[in-house]
C-alpha cells in the first residue's frame, strides 16, 4: 500500500459496496473509492473471493485507526501498510 491510500478489506462486494457509500457520510471522502474483486490465493470459487475498497488520501486527514474500527463493524478489517 502506498502512502496516501488505505486499504479496507471485506467479506464480499455488497458489504465493499455499503462500506463506500459510508465513507462520505462518516468521514466525508469526496472521491468516489475503488471497489477491487481480490481472490484468496489458490481458489477459483468466486465465492472465497475477499472485496477491496481503495481510499484515496493523498492529505493523510484519515486516522488509520479509525477505518480500521469502521472496518471491522463490517467484518473486515484495515490492510496494514
Amino acid at each position: 500500500m502506498s502512502e496516501g491510500r488505505h486499504v479496507l478489506v471485506l467479506p464480499d462486494r455488497d458489504t465493499a459496496e455499503e462500506v463506500a457509500r459510508e465513507l462520505a457520510d462518516r468521514f466525508g471522502v469526496t472521491d468516489e473509492p475503488q471497489l477491487v474483486r481480490d481472490s484468496l490465493a489458490g481458489e477459483d470459487d468466486a465465492e472465497d473471493a475477499q472485496w477491496l475498497v481503495v481510499v484515496e488520501d493523498p492529505g493523510g486527514r484519515l486516522d488509520p485507526d479509525a477505518l480500521d474500527d469502521f472496518a471491522a463493524e463490517f467484518d473486515g478489517w484495515l490492510e496494514a501498510s
